[in-house]
């Protein structure tokens, strides 16, 4: 057990850099991975009850004690991203497929990779977790109601049908996840040590076999998402640190803020998309999923030579 929970740190560590190798590697030989195509769902519902294993009654306590700031990092997380997936869909004429999967990917909740990255950054860790546990928690209303709004206008949307899978895919396993917990006590932290490893493996799995699907729609416009996603991921990080100043907030709490409003929860916006739209509208949640992990691990390297002094950052 010791070994297994050694591979899962290190494959937690080096989680960008394997799903860029299976991404890559889905791309020149998609036949490999299209049968996993089929795991997409089950998959993401898997990193969920996950998530539902390692949450804790502190990690809601911290909603009571800094309701604001948990607050602002909430509405900061449903507001810019998908504002920001609107402009740029309108600015750059983005056709219908790509829109609505780069609408859809700025609709999802925060990802569980932000609670490591806001780690690695020096940032409020308890912060992170409250913030992700509450978009992850709002997400079955707040997401289908976000992508009819703002998506509608591409392609038909069904929020009833969103709803449900969001309900199912996320909300389901979480509350199994909590049950488990309740019910392991004390054993579940063997099962929490190896955690890291399921879900880099999930996650890899699920973006190769979005890759491997739209293959051929990612050698003709896969430059063209791949900006659009480097672009949305960029300005959503630095308008969560401009707005965490803006509204006060010390430095450990802005690095919290712009990594929770510009990391999001990629392989439920790729499930999403695969099940209600197309495989091109899942490209995006895909990319996501490879850059802002990148992007996040070169983010933390800036952040944490930050120092926590206001005087001495200014």
């Amino acid at each position: 057990m010791r070994a297994l929970a050694a591979l899962s740190r290190f494959v937690g560590n080096t989680f960008a850099l394997w799903v860029l190798l299976f991404a890559v590697l889905a791309f020149f030989q998609p036949s490999w991975f299209l049968p996993a195509t089929a795991w997409i769902v089950p998959l993401l519902g898997l990193i969920m009850f996950g998530m539902g294993l390692t949450l804790k009654a502190a990690d809601f306590a911290e909603v009571a004690r800094r309701p604001l700031w948990v607050a602002l990092g909430v509405g900061a997380q449903f507001l810019i991203m998908p504002a920001l997936a609107w402009l740029l869909c309108q600015l750059l004429g983005l056709p219908a497929e790509i829109a609505v999967g780069v609408i859809l990917v700025g609709c999802c909740p925060g990802g569980t990779a932000s609670n490591v990255i806001a780690w690695f950054s020096r940032g409020d860790v308890a912060l992170s977790v409250a913030i992700t546990a509450v978009t992850t928690l709002l997400a079955p209303l707040v997401t289908p109601a976000l992508i009819w709004l703002l998506a509608s206008a591409w392609l038909p949307v069904s929020f009833g049908a969103l709803f449900m899978s969001i309900v199912q895919i996320v909300l389901l396993p979480i509350a199994l996840g909590l049950i488990a917990r309740r019910l392991l006590g004390n054993r579940v932290h063997q099962v929490v040590d190896i955690l890291p490893l399921v879900s880099v493996v999930s996650i890899v799995i699920i973006v190769a076999a979005v890759v491997a699907a739209s293959q051929a729609k990612i050698a003709e416009s896969g430059l063209l998402i791949m900006a659009v996603v480097i672009l949305h991921n960029s300005l959503g990080l630095g308008i969560g640190y401009l707005v965490g100043r803006l509204f006060g907030l010390p430095l450990a709490q802005r690095k919290t803020l712009s990594i929770e409003v510009g990391m999001q929860n990629s392989g439920l916006g790729a499930a999403l998309a695969s099940a209600h739209f197309s495989p091109l509208a899942a490209v995006p949640s895909a990319l996501f999923s490879v850059w802002h992990n990148l992007s996040g691990a070169l983010l933390a390297t800036v952040y944490r030579r930050m120092n926590d002094d206001d005087r001495q950052a200014r």
